[in-house]
């Protein structure tokens, strides 16, 4: 048995996170994680800034995205081991095996697909998935509530046809 967290704890925590956020003590701009693939990019391969203009554009931003990157891994991990007791490694989660087949192959061609078709989706609304969802969204921005729509019409759709499938044997 798991211990789960009532639902509205989430909530508040979320809402005390975007506000310190969006404050002045905390990195004074929405949340979001795109920014720091350029930014690493930018580092890992020495680009000059004069050359490449967005980098000097996106320093700030990318440079707390990295940690808060590192801290949503380090806190996802923590909770699982110590708080849920829900951290297991699996190549392929069960409902995969269930409902589809047993092939890692098959797996990872779908979720780059579903990957690529989400980050697209969220790019041409002007943003990145998170920054839409926690940023975007409580702030009411018509893309972010466009994005999130469209994304949540998706997920019914794909449930459906995902788990009206007969399971495999």
């Amino acid at each position: 048995m798991t211990n789960r967290l009532p639902w509205w704890v989430g909530g508040i925590l979320m809402s005390g996170l975007l506000l310190l956020t969006f404050s002045i003590y905390g990195a004074d701009r929405p949340i979001g994680a795109s920014t720091y693939v350029p930014y690493a990019a930018s580092l890992i391969f020495n680009l000059d800034p004069s050359t490449y203009s967005y980098i000097n554009h996106i320093k700030a931003p990318g440079s707390w995205e990295g940690v808060m990157l590192l801290g949503v891994l380090f806190g996802g991990f923590i909770t699982s081991v110590f708080i849920t007791k829900t951290f297991r490694i699996m190549i392929l989660p069960t409902a995969w095996k269930m409902y589809k087949n047993s092939s890692i192959l098959s797996r990872v061609f779908w979720s780059f697909i579903s990957g690529f078709f989400m980050i697209i989706g969220a790019r041409l609304a002007g943003g990145c998935t998170s920054g839409h969802f926690m940023s975007g969204m409580s702030q009411m921005a018509i893309s972010a509530m466009i994005f999130g729509a469209v994304v949540m019409l998706s997920l019914i759709l794909t449930g459906k046809y995902f788990y009206s499938k007969e399971k495999v044997a």
